[in-house]
């Protein structure tokens, strides 16, 4: 089976990011079906309609990565009850200007993961239906909240609690199969 092509969104901009950590192991366990790639969402400005022309070089490099995958992953903290506002500049940069969004009918899960035990329940309620309503992305159904402790997820990637390693792989897996039907749909090769 050809590797679908996975652009990956960490909603937190922070180096040492629990979300960018989770994003990786995801990644890894996921390789068999996707091909990866966490996309920088850090450089883009801004959303200002007054700068949509031309478009700034940060956003039209983004645009271009997102419009080249088959499927996007978007791993996300819950900043202040809700998604956070880089996660949310780069959504709304992918759907400007008018007429040229790059989100329309692409599968879409949607993960994250938190220190907290409801983990980021209500950022990922905000976000599914921003993804789904305005963005008309097709979004996997299910809920997949982690709860992150430190040892969760080595240095190379791995997860060291076998049955949260069980749940992701089944997750991404269940994603893979979920993606795999919208790219058959579009005539791409899946075999």
């Amino acid at each position: 089976m050809a590797k679908l092509k996975l652009g990956v969104i960490v909603g937190s901009i922070r180096r040492e990011s629990i979300n960018r950590k989770l994003a990786q192991a995801l990644a890894k366990l996921g390789a068999d079906a996707f091909e990866p790639k966490i996309l920088q969402i850090d450089d883009l400005p801004l959303f200002n309609q007054d700068n949509e022309q031309p478009l700034p070089a940060p956003v039209a490099r983004f645009k271009a990565e997102v419009q080249g995958t088959d499927a996007m992953l978007f791993v996300t903290p819950e900043h202040s009850r809700s998604i956070p506002a880089a996660l949310k500049n780069a959504i709304d940069w992918g759907g400007r200007p008018y007429g040229t969004s790059v989100w329309p009918g692409k599968p879409a899960a949607v993960i994250g993961a938190s220190p907290g035990a409801i983990s980021t329940a209500i950022a990922q309620s905000h976000l599914r239906a921003v993804l789904g309503s305005f963005s008309a992305m097709h979004v996997l159904g299910g809920e997949a909240y982690i709860q992150f402790k430190p040892e969760l997820v080595d240095a190379a990637g791995n997860v060291a609690d076998e049955s949260v390693r069980k749940f992701l792989k089944d997750y991404i897996d269940q994603f893979a199969a979920f993606a795999a039907r919208f790219a058959t749909a579009k005539g791409q090769r899946a075999a």
